[in-house]
């Protein structure tokens, strides 16, 4: 489909670029609007591939995180992980905010899944160590 001389597919890749540009310049507002369009347009019309769709969803879901709006981070977070099983950061970002809140079995699946995907991921082996040892630890103190 086109409009204006500009496909549908290269006008949603130009609100993803600026998506990811407002993104790095920290202007979070914009960005997450961004993403959320890009997102809204893929779903619609189809118009996009399966890995930028699922950037954008972790994209926006660290935004969420950055604001402390943790439940819907983790909604965009498996939101990612749906459209692209192997893309190792939403498990990750994920496992993170698990981690946080204390539900240390979510996190640990989280971070073994990340390592599966890339074995290499050194942050993702410190998290799983953290996450084993805080959940013992909460063991040993009996709660």
């Amino acid at each position: 489909m086109e409009v204006e001389g500009v496909t549908c597919v290269e006008k949603n890749s130009q609100i993803l670029g600026n998506a990811h540009s407002e993104f790095r310049k920290r202007n979070f507002e914009l960005a997450e609007e961004l993403y959320t369009q890009f997102i809204s347009t893929c779903l619609q019309k189809r118009a996009c591939e399966a890995n930028d769709l699922a950037t954008a969803y972790n994209n926006r879901g660290q935004i969420k995180y950055l604001r402390v709006d943790f439940h819907e981070a983790i909604e965009d977070y498996t939101k990612a992980i749906h459209v692209d099983g192997r893309f190792e950061i939403p498990f990750y970002n994920r496992g993170l905010i698990h981690y946080r809140l204390g539900f240390f079995e979510e996190a640990k699946r989280d971070f073994q899944q990340v390592l599966k995907i890339h074995p290499d991921f050194e942050e993702a082996k410190v998290s799983l160590l953290q996450t084993l040892q805080d959940e013992q630890h909460r063991m040993n103190r009996g709660y």
